[in-house]
């Protein structure tokens, strides 16, 4: 009997055993294509430069706490990050994962408010089916329905315009860059609703993960949003935690749009899985109104800047840009688009294929002409979860795509190592899932 409490009680997990590049292993040997970890794996599941990074770190020094003294590793990964980074960020603040990270945003933008004197400034907006991670700040600024509803009492106010959803939400007659600048334009209506002196940010993934399934913005709605934050002096947070680090082609996905905001957020990739580590990335500006106030940002948790996880981000972080792990992700991506299309193009049920990158998303559709999801007593996402894994095949189907309880979709990140054999395999195994299913 175990005594872990797992993700969910009623079902029965095989227990990894071990990994091989783009494999997963169980302890009885069988392997497992993975694709759909949370973008997590970029590197795959056994890189030595990686491994042997966190193997030395350990033998140095595993912890010190950052009240006291930082570290090698935690300074020279800061710097490495800075040097690619966008914009005008320019500082790093090192944290344990996703939800930590998006949390540490909204709490700085607040007290950088306080320290320049705009103490009013409190509302953060974000935007529909969007996800931020799950403790209780993070899921306010998140608007996802269903992830939402029962914590609702305990949430945060926060408001949220409509997402840029080309594929569902646009409607007929409008091109791709009219609707993209009308979304956009929300807003500006909704900080006029609330006051421009009191909206303190605007937060948004660059790509939509968990929640939409890959979905880009259109061109221009990225650079609309920055000029309106510009405008009224909100601060940009960007949420990269699932499409960063190379994920979407781009090592910071934002350079994809243009656009470089005033805090950035990351994890997931940036350990690749070896660590859990995220990080917070703010503008000089930021920083320098705490150093130059207070001296003191009043957050921090046990864990931040730890040495081992910061050691073995360093050697993925250095892996990604030195072997152009980015861009071999983009060019792989394309062939994965193709392979997908080519499998799933005339599908009924497949309504839309999409993303950037190795990001790919398929959104299932019970009418592809109307474009009308499942009923959701179905649970045809979960159902095509436990099909494509006993096809030898990890992705990650979410429910819920349209509104946080109709629609489907199947998300896609396998590893930036994944050869042009096993995107066929990958392909071959969710087709049959998928039959088994619909």
């Amino acid at each position: 009997m175990s005594h872990v409490f797992p993700r969910h009680t009623k079902s029965e997990l095989p227990i990894a055993a071990g990994g091989d590049g783009c494999y997963l292993i169980d302890a009885q040997g069988r392997r497992y294509l993975d694709c759909g970890d949370a973008a997590v794996s970029c590197l795959g599941h056994s890189n030595e430069a990686v491994i042997k990074a966190v193997q030395a770190q350990v033998a140095q020094i595993a912890f010190a706490h950052t009240g006291f003294m930082t570290s090698e590793p935690a300074e020279a990964l800061a710097d490495l990050l800075i040097e690619h980074a966008p914009g005008e960020l320019d500082r790093v603040y090192f944290v344990s994962g996703g939800s930590e990270a998006t949390e540490a945003a909204i709490k700085l933008a607040r007290q950088y408010y306080l320290e320049i004197g705009q103490p009013d400034r409190r509302h953060v907006i974000a935007r529909r089916q969007s996800y931020h991670g799950n403790t209780l700040g993070a899921l306010s600024a998140g608007g996802n329905a269903w992830r939402r509803a029962q914590f609702a009492p305990m949430l945060v106010d926060m408001t949220h315009i409509a997402a840029c959803y080309e594929y569902a939400e646009k409607p007929e007659g409008e091109s791709s860059f009219e609707y993209g600048q009308r979304v956009a334009n929300e807003l500006e209506s909704e900080i006029l609703r609330l006051g421009p002196e009191t909206v303190m940010a605007f937060m948004a993934e660059p790509v939509v993960g968990a929640t939409l399934g890959a979905v880009p913005a259109v061109e221009g709605y990225f650079k609309r949003i920055r000029e309106i934050c510009d405008q009224y002096g909100v601060l940009l947070i960007l949420d990269e935690v699932m499409c960063g680090m190379g994920r979407t082609g781009h090592l910071f996905a934002c350079t994809g749009e243009g656009v470089a905001p005033d805090i950035l957020c990351i994890a997931k990739g940036l350990g690749a899985g070896y660590q859990p580590i995220g990080a917070m990335l703010c503008t000089g500006a930021i920083y320098d109104a705490i150093r130059n106030g207070s001296g003191f940002f009043q957050h921090g948790h046990t864990y931040i800047g730890h040495p081992v996880a910061t050691a073995a981000a360093l050697a993925v972080v250095t892996e990604l840009t030195e072997k152009g792990l980015p861009s071999r992700a983009a060019a792989m991506g394309e062939r994965l688009q193709s392979a997908l299309e080519a499998a799933f193009g005339q599908h009924p049920n497949i309504g839309d294929i999409r993303g950037r990158g190795l990001f790919r998303g398929i959104e299932l559709v019970a009418d592809r002409d109307s474009k009308t999801p499942f009923d959701p007593a179905r649970g045809v996402a979960g159902r095509i979860k436990k099909a494509a894994l006993a096809e030898g095949l990890i992705c990650y189907p979410m429910s819920g795509t349209r509104d946080g309880k109709n629609g489907d979709h199947i998300l896609l990140a396998p590893p930036f190592i994944i050869e042009d054999t096993e995107i066929q395999e990958l392909v071959t195994k969710l087709n049959r899932a998928i039959d088994a299913v619909i």
